[in-house]
């Protein structure tokens, strides 16, 4: 599905079902230099149990026209203002990691539109070493390889995906590839500089859940706790020897937590 956003093309996936703006809503954000397909599998199954799913791909990533956008807040508002080109009046936010700030972020500055959140793989604070932030400012693959080596938890490392055939580190090196140049670099210190995930989750007033794996290095689930627990009305699960890239490593897990 194409819309625009602020006057620039936006591509966003449905699920593989038609879209009806009519039905309960809900809306999945994706991470740091990634786009859509990161939720293939969630959004098909919200898709075809009576919700209108959009996927989008944020701001110069994926199949939307760019620049990307330099800050949470930013991302924020440009989601709601996504729900307006798509004629949604509330959804329920879904986000992972970067994407996971923006739903928290949207909740409290666009609080009439969100009737629920889904947390995945998320922090009081996200900090970002200097060291990925100057591989990702000079377009060099360590970032890349550091981001892909830090996500993924040890049982992960070694195969076992859950989707028979498909390599997860391997396949988040290829979509991280794709990124365009400056994307993942912008992306980063986003994250980095985001100081008010406390505060924003003190304001949320509706249902939250959230989902950590307690094996990850780049949201330590300590502070996906400390995070979850400044929030009125959350409900975490942890998944043990899980890493950051939960949708690959644990999708049935993740998909779970959320219907419920």
């Amino acid at each position: 599905m194409r819309l625009t956003v602020d006057g620039k093309e936006v591509f966003a996936s449905t699920g593989g079902h038609d879209f009806n703006a009519a039905l309960p809503a809900i809306i999945f954000l994706h991470g740091a230099g990634m786009d859509h397909s990161v939720w293939a599998l969630l959004s098909r199954s919200f898709a075809y149990r009576g919700l209108a799913v959009l996927a989008p791909d944020l701001p110069g990533h994926g199949r939307s026209a760019g620049p990307p956008l330099s800050s949470i807040a930013a991302m924020a508002d440009w989601t709601a203002a996504l729900m307006d080109a798509a004629r949604i009046r509330a959804a329920r936010l879904v986000g992972h990691s970067m994407g996971s700030l923006v739903a928290l972020e949207a909740a409290t500055r666009h609080a009439g539109k969100v009737t629920g959140l889904g947390l995945i793989a998320t922090a009081a604070a996200i900090r970002v070493s200097a060291e990925l932030l100057g591989a990702a400012k000079a377009n060099d693959h360590a970032a890349i390889d550091m981001v892909s080596l830090w996500g993924y938890g040890y049982h992960a490392m070694i195969g076992g995906c859950e989707a028979p055939g498909l390599w997860m580190l391997g396949g988040a090196e290829r979509l991280l590839e794709q990124a365009r140049s400056g994307v993942l670099y912008t992306d980063l210190s986003a994250c980095n500089d985001y100081q008010d995930a406390l505060a924003a989750a003190a304001k949320v007033n509706v249902p939250a859940v959230m989902i950590l794996g307690s094996r990850d290095l780049m949201t330590p689930a300590k502070s996906g706790r400390a995070l979850a627990a400044a929030i009125p009305a959350c409900r975490l699960t942890v998944l043990e020897g899980a890493g950051h890239m939960l949708m690959s490593e644990r999708s049935d897990a993740v998909l779970a937590a959320l219907r419920a």
